[in-house]
């Protein structure tokens, strides 16, 4: 059976593809964007791309085309499908039918971490000799894949609150019927598609709907969740609070941190205050010490111990794109991060400052944070959001903004009230050249965007490489 993907190289789609590669079917697809990554996991398993929409890449005919929800109306190959009468469905759904039948889904959904709380979920399960399938947005470094089938019953997949395809605006993860469901974060964000936080929250909440009443639901205990639940809950619950316990109901489990390293990157795990584990890993952040506790109350949930999960993140590498170091010149780190949104640029900067205090390396007074930001998301583009970032770069010592083309709205307004020095720019060869002439030795660059940036890691590399 032919599959062909329009959208294949969605973080989520192309992992799609890389399980209906698995299951048997041939698998084609097309993209606008193609870029590293999703495209140079899907060469790697002989999965042919096509650049742009032209119908011609649906002669002959395909047996079914699976739409990515940013295709919409007026895209030739979706009217292409719509006249000829070609079989279509949206990802998800054909996930649901063809993948997620009869596991024991664990779903991992929030606005934030989801992609590093669901491989570290994976790695868990997988250290604990559980062989998981997975779908992963990203590609987790101790997997080298997006995606897998499993061997056993278990299936992690991160669960995103976007919506399904044009025809299908309900959002994916409800499709998903997950047994275990962790709840990270909730913030409003998604701009294009959703008109305020209320109307996320009622997504999440057909999610809980979903979750058996022998399931288990772990929440981080903040108020955007407990709205949620509150609107009705048949699950059983363990709440999250990184640090002290605040307002988690009492009878069920509570999960908490002691801070052994002021970075993250040791500490203790409690169950209703009680020790149970102890973290001791390469990432830093407040933000990944939450992931990591969310993580080990899920597994606990499928019979994994706190101790023997607390051993696999010790072996945990992160996801390509999450503060993976691209390199190093003459002491000049350059990192690229997925950060797209204010929270996530805020923890991502606060969690690289915190390590870098901690480097023994550096004399006092040498090192410093530069953020690189590229606004490229639909809600940054719409603005939306735009007073919370003026804040966002506060953990940097100095911030870069990149106007890209396209966008609605100008950043002169966030740059001029920034709580560090920032600069915009709207050149991407100007912005290598500033970098390069403002960064020395110790410091460590931050690149954040959920695109590719004009390639600009690379670059930035080639030339400080060059700087005399």
């Amino acid at each position: 059976m032919h599959l062909h993907i329009l959208g294949i190289c969605g973080t989520f789609m192309g992992s799609l593809a890389i399980l209906a590669r698995e299951l048997g079917y041939k698998v084609t697809g097309s993209d606008a964007n193609v870029y590293p990554p999703m495209s140079t996991q899907l060469k790697e398993q002989g999965i042919a791309i096509t650049q742009g929409f032209d119908p011609d890449q649906l002669e002959p005919a395909p047996d079914l085309v699976i739409v990515g929800n940013a295709m919409s109306r007026g895209n030739p190959a979706v009217e292409y499908v719509l006249n000829k009468g070609i079989p279509y469905t949206s990802g998800p759904q054909w996930l649901a039918e063809h993948v997620l039948k009869d596991k024991w889904v664990m779903a991992v959904s929030g606005t934030h971490g989801k992609t590093t709380t669901t491989s570290m979920l994976a790695q868990i399960l997988d250290y604990a000799k559980m062989a998981p399938g997975f779908l992963v947005g990203g590609v987790p470094e101790n997997f080298g894949i997006s995606a897998r089938l499993g061997e056993t019953p278990f299936f992690v997949i991160e669960a995103d609150e976007y919506d399904s395809a044009f025809f299908d605006k309900r959002s994916k993860f409800v499709h998903y019927h997950p047994r275990t469901l962790i709840m990270n974060n909730l913030e409003f964000d998604h701009a294009d598609i959703f008109p305020d936080l209320a109307a996320i929250q009622r997504q999440f909440h057909h999610l809980v709907r979903t979750v058996p009443s022998e399931g288990l639901i772990v929440y981080s205990d903040c108020e955007p969740l407990k709205g949620v639940l509150e609107q009705g809950c048949w699950t059983p619950t363990q709440a999250i609070q990184a640090g002290a316990i605040k307002s988690a109901e009492s009878g069920k489990g509570r999960w908490s941190t002691q801070m052994l390293r002021e970075d993250g990157s040791r500490f203790k795990v409690l169950l209703n205050d009680e020790a149970v584990a102890e973290v001791n890993w390469s990432l830093s952040g407040q933000h990944n010490v939450a992931n990591a506790v969310a993580a080990i109350a899920a597994a606990r949930h499928v019979g994994v111990t706190p101790e023997i999960a607390a051993q696999g993140l010790a072996e945990f590498r992160n996801v390509k794109r999450r503060m993976e170091l691209r390199g190093e010149v003459d002491g000049v780190k350059v990192y690229d991060d997925f950060a797209h949104h204010p929270t996530a640029i805020n923890t991502t900067l606060d969690g690289a400052k915190a390590q870098l205090a901690l480097d023994p390396h550096l004399q006092e007074g040498e090192g410093r944070i530069i953020a690189v930001i590229e606004p490229r998301s639909n809600t940054m583009r719409l603005g939306t959001l735009q007073a919370q970032l003026i804040d966002c770069t506060q953990h940097a010592d100095e911030a870069f903004w990149y106007q890209p083309p396209g966008l609605d709205w100008n950043l002169g307004s966030v740059v001029a009230n920034a709580p560090v020095p920032s600069e915009l720019v709207g050149d991407l060869e100007h912005l290598i050249v500033r970098l390069v002439e403002v960064s020395r030795p110790g410091d460590r660059i931050v690149v954040m965007s959920n695109g590719g940036f004009g390639g600009i890691h690379q670059k930035l590399l080639d030339a400080l490489a060059c700087k005399p």
